[in-house]
């Protein structure tokens, strides 16, 4: 049994947090910045000294022991903890007001379940947070750092990109009862279409149909018809109460997919050529308030990424 851990210890618990994490030697060594083999030992070496396996080596994957998942459950509390402290302890560096501004949709969905992650992270920070479309300019200021959804180019300001997006149909599956079935683009023809108006910056109402059917082939389809919404969140909703069919955005719809109010009908996601992407001006991240929240929200978006899909969900 032991009793205490010695400084070699502590370090090899390090490289099974961040090997937990990825579930892989390889990108945790990435991360660690050695090589595969170096952590595979180690990892060995530790477990060797627990007197417990941690993984499980599958076929080109790993898998947490049950004493593994344990474990690593207290190490990522302890590493999270540890950050915490820190960021108290520095004090006025991290105190005061940050000004977000964020797109509805994605602050409703993405945003809002991890805000309190970042309370919790930096907790003499008062964020003021405004909801504002993406037909709005950035240039006019009035914010530290803001989430947009764009093709990543804003000329006089300083961007770093979050998420690529990418879209698909869905719908209710109450309303494939109703109608012919979906087996191919062109009998959306028989359907309503729901459109959010402001898909991206610069698009205009029927953007993100038009994108969509031309790339699976189904332009013939007339899409300027049907209810039209200034809220991608508005379309999901009007979809889920069996108003049409509406595009999805993949960031954005993983709960409807995995309950199962919504089905996408067509396999497969077409990429938009737009990302959610942090703008700022010229400097802002020489505040060491906005420099925080801005590294912490890319290393949320970096985590949301790793995720595997939910079950329904599309690729």
């Amino acid at each position: 049994m032991i009793h205490t851990l010695n400084a070699q210890t502590h370090a090899w618990l390090k490289v099974f947090a961040v090997s937990a994490r990825h579930l892989s030697f390889t990108r945790a060594a990435e991360e660690l910045h050695v090589t595969t083999g170096a952590v595979s030992q180690q990892i060995k070496q530790l477990e060797d000294r627990l007197g417990f396996r941690l993984f499980r080596r599958l076929p080109r994957q790993l898998a947490l022991t049950e004493e593994g998942e344990r474990l690593a459950g207290v190490v990522s509390q302890a590493y999270e903890a540890v950050g915490l402290e820190v960021d108290r302890l520095r004090g006025g560096v991290m105190s005061g007001v940050l000004r977000l501004r964020c797109l509805p949709s994605f602050l409703a969905k993405w945003l809002m379940p991890r805000l309190p992650r970042l309370q919790a992270r930096f907790p003499d920070i008062d964020m003021h947070i405004t909801a504002e479309d993406s037909n709005l300019s950035l240039l006019d200021g009035g914010y530290d750092l803001a989430i947009d959804l764009n093709d990543g180019h804003y000329p006089g300001l300083q961007t770093t990109s979050l998420i690529d997006e990418k879209i698909f149909a869905v719908c209710s599956p109450q309303l494939l009862r109703r109608r012919p079935p979906l087996t191919h683009p062109e009998a959306l023809g028989y359907y309503p279409l729901l459109h959010d108006v402001t898909a991206w910056r610069g698009s205009h109402d029927y953007a993100e149909w038009e994108h969509y059917l031309k790339a699976i082939g189904g332009e013939r389809v007339n899409v300027r018809r049907g209810y039209t919404f200034n809220r991608n969140q508005l379309t999901v909703e009007a979809a889920i109460a069996g108003m049409g069919v509406a595009i999805a955005r993949r960031t954005l719809i993983g709960d409807e997919l995995a309950s199962g109010r919504l089905i996408a009908p067509f396999a497969g996601s077409v990429a938009t050529g737009k990302r959610y992407g942090l703008v700022y001006q010229q400097g802002a991240l020489d505040d060491r308030r906005v420099q925080a929240v801005h590294d912490w929200l890319e290393e949320e978006a970096r985590r949301s990424q790793e995720i595997a899909p939910s079950s329904g969900s599309v690729d």
